[in-house]
C-alpha cells in the first residue's frame, strides 16, 4: 500500500523506539491501561487505607497525620566519631538513628581478630563492647529516639547492648523504640553475613520475639528485609516473593517455639529496596502489603488487625548509585526517594550521591536527608493517601506483582520451606540468573544506565571522598584491650559459662547474653561462645 492509499486508509501505526517495554521485572507493559486492564475487585482488593487488606497504606490518615520517619543510615570509625555524625544528622531534622556497623561487629569478630584487620570502621561502626555502645549513644536519650540497628548474626547480642545503655540511662524498657534487622535467611540467600547454620540461628531469632514481647514491648524485633535481595540482583518481584517467603518462615518459627500469632506478629517490620522504575516500585509496594494481609489473616488464623499490617522502611537502591557523575545519583535517589513515598513507606533512608565512591562525606549526607525533606513540604504527595490507587496502569502492576509473587511462594512451600530451600541454592540461582540477565543487557546496550553505558563524559571534575584514618583502627584496638584489663575476669567468665549452658539446654538466650554484655563480655566472645556449641554454618555451591 502507497502512503497516499494509507492516507485514506487506516492510520500508520506510530513508530516507536523500541520493539518491547517492559518493566525491569520483565513484566511487558502496554503504553496505555484502561478499565479491562485491571482485574482487582475494588472492595476485596484495595479496601480503604488503614483497612484490610491494606493496599492503599497501613494507616487510615498516612502522612496526613504524620510524615514518615527521615532515618539516614550511618556508622564508620569509632563510636566517638558515629555519635558525631548522629548528633548533627538530628540537629538537620533528623527524626531517627540507623545504625550501620563495621563488618568485624557483623561477623562477631572483635576488632583485635586478625581477619578484622583493615575493616575496622570501614562500613560502619566498630562495637566491641557495653563501653563502645556508651559512646555511640551518649548525650543521646534514647527514650526520646527511635533506633534502627543494621545487624543479623549478632543481632541479639547488639539489642542486649542497647538494653544495657537504656538500663544506664534510666529508660524505662517498655520505653525503648526502634528495630534490629535480625533477618538471618536473607543472609543465607544474598548477603553472607551470617555465622551459625540456620536452624540455631532460628532460634536466637525466636528467642528475641519472646525476650521483646515481654521486657521491650516496643520493640520491632525483625525486620525481615528485601533489600539486600534486590542489592544481590534480585528483580522486584523475586524481592517480595523471598521477602514475604522468609517472613513466612519466622512466623512459623515463633508458632513453632509456642508463641500465639498475634502476641508478636504486631512487632515485625519489613524492610524494602527502592529503585528507579518507579511505577514498578509503587506497584511493588501496595502488592507486599496485599499479599503479607491476607498471608496472616488466612494461612496464621492471625486475628489483630496490626499482625496483618505490613510495616516496612524502604532505603534508597545502593546497587545503583555509580562513580561516574555522581551528582546525577541525586536524580536516581529522588526518584526512588518519590516511589517509596507513594508506595506508602513508614520510614526512609536517602543513600548519598557520593556512595559509589567512599562513606557519605556530611554535604552529601545533608542532601540525602534534604532530599526528603523536599518531598515531605514542597511536592505537595504527602497530602494523599494512596495517591496513584486507581490509576488503571498501577493497578495491573499490583496484580501481576503479587500473582508473579506468590507463584515464587509456592515453589519454596513445595521444596518444603525456606530453609530446605535455601540448603538447595534455589533462591540463590534464581537471583544470580536475574543478576547476570541485568548485566548482560547493560552491557548490550539494551538498558541504559546515563553516564556509564550512554551520556559518558570525557573528563570528571573530582569529587570529595570521605577518608578513614587508619589511626582509628589502633585506636579501637587499644581501647578493647584497656577494657578488657579493667573487668571483672570472674564475673566475666561466669556470664560466658552461663551463656554456654543455655546454649547447650533451651533456655532464652536473651538474659544470659545481656548479664555477659553487662559483665563487659566483648560481641566477640559472645558470637565465640555459641560458635562452639552452634557450629558455623557452609554455604551451599550454586554453580
Amino acid at each position: 500500500m502507497s502512503d497516499k492509499e494509507s492516507a485514506k486508509g487506516e492510520k500508520k501505526a506510530p513508530r516507536l523506539r523500541k520493539p518491547r517495554f517492559a518493566t525491569d521485572a520483565e513484566i511487558e507493559v502496554k503504553g496505555a491501561y484502561g478499565p479491562g486492564d485491571v482485574k482487582a475487585d475494588v472492595e476485596r482488593d484495595l479496601g480503604a487505607p488503614g483497612k484490610f487488606p491494606y493496599t492503599r497504606g497501613v494507616q487510615e490518615s498516612m502522612y496526613r497525620g504524620q510524615f514518615w520517619t527521615m532515618r539516614q543510615y550511618a556508622g564508620f570509625g569509632t563510636a566517638a566519631e558515629s555519635n558525631r555524625r548522629y548528633k548533627y544528622l538530628l540537629s538537620k531534622g533528623g527524626k531517627g538513628l540507623s545504625v550501620a556497623f563495621d563488618l568485624p561487629t557483623q561477623m562477631g569478630k572483635d576488632s583485635d581478630h586478625p581477619t578484622a584487620q583493615g575493616e575496622v570502621g570501614r562500613v560502619g561502626v566498630a562495637i566491641d563492647s557495653l563501653e563502645d555502645m556508651r559512646v555511640l549513644f551518649d548525650g543521646i536519650p534514647l527514650g526520646e529516639v527511635s533506633t534502627s540497628m543494621t545487624i543479623n548474626a549478632t543481632a541479639a547480642t547488639l539489642l542486649a547492648l542497647y538494653v544495657a545503655v537504656g538500663d544506664e540511662q534510666g529508660v524505662a524498657r517498655t520505653e525503648l523504640r526502634g528495630t534490629i534487622q535480625n533477618d538471618v535467611l536473607k543472609e543465607y540467600i544474598a548477603r553472607g553475613t551470617y555465622i551459625y547454620p540456620p536452624r540455631p540461628s532460628m532460634r536466637l531469632i525466636t528467642d528475641t520475639f519472646t525476650f521483646c514481647a515481654r521486657e521491650v514491648p516496643q520493640w520491632n524485633t525483625v525486620s525481615i528485609s528485601g533489600y539486600h535481595i534486590r542489592e544481590a540482583g534480585a528483580d522486584a518481584v523475586q524481592e517480595v516473593a523471598f521477602t514475604l517467603a522468609d517472613g513466612i518462615a519466622y512466623v512459623q518459627a515463633a508458632l513453632d517455639a509456642g508463641l500465639a500469632v498475634d502476641d508478636f506478629a504486631p512487632r515485625l517490620s519489613f524492610f524494602f529496596n527502592g529503585h528507579n522504575n518507579f511505577l514498578e516500585e509503587v506497584a511493588k509496594f501496595r502488592a507486599a502489603r496485599r499479599m503479607w494481609a491476607r498471608i496472616m489473616r488466612d494461612r496464621f488464623a492471625a486475628r489483630n488487625p496490626k499482625s496483618m499490617m505490613l510495616r516496612f522502611h524502604t532505603q534508597t537502591a545502593g546497587v545503583t548509585l555509580q562513580a561516574q557523575q555522581p551528582l546525577v545519583n541525586v536524580v536516581r535517589v529522588t526518584v526512588q526517594a518519590l516511589a517509596a513515598v507513594l508506595g506508602g513507606t513508614q520510614s526512609l533512608h536517602t543513600n548519598s550521591y557520593d556512595e559509589a565512591l567512599g562513606l557519605p562525606t556530611e554535604q552529601a549526607a545533608l542532601v540525602a536527608l534534604r532530599t526528603q525533606q523536599v518531598i515531605a513540604h514542597e511536592s505537595g504527595v504527602a497530602d494523599f493517601i494512596d495517591g496513584l490507587g486507581g490509576s488503571y496502569a498501577v493497578e495491573h502492576l499490583t496484580d501481576e506483582i503479587e500473582r508473579r509473587a506468590q507463584a515464587y511462594i509456592d515453589e519454596i512451600d513445595r521444596q518444603g520451606g525456606v530453609i530446605p530451600a535455601i540448603e538447595k541454592g534455589y533462591q540463590q540461582r534464581e537471583i544470580e540468573r536475574r543478576a547476570y540477565e541485568h548485566q548482560r543487557a547493560v552491557e548490550k546496550q539494551e538498558r541504559v544506565v546515563v553516564g556509564v553505558n550512554d551520556f559518558v563524559l570525557a573528563e570528571e571534575p573530582p569529587v570529595e571522598v570521605a577518608t578513614i584514618d587508619p589511626a582509628l583502627e589502633r585506636d579501637q584496638v587499644a581501647r578493647l584491650a584497656a577494657m578488657r584489663a579493667r573487668r571483672n575476669a570472674d564475673e566475666h567468665a561466669r556470664t560466658l559459662r552461663n551463656l554456654g549452658d543455655a546454649a547447650r539446654a533451651t533456655d532464652n538466650l536473651l538474659p544470659p547474653i545481656l548479664a555477659a554484655v553487662k559483665a563487659m563480655a566483648t560481641v566477640g566472645e559472645i558470637a565465640d561462645t555459641m560458635r562452639a556449641i552452634f557450629g558455623e554454618h557452609q554455604p551451599t555451591r550454586t554453580l
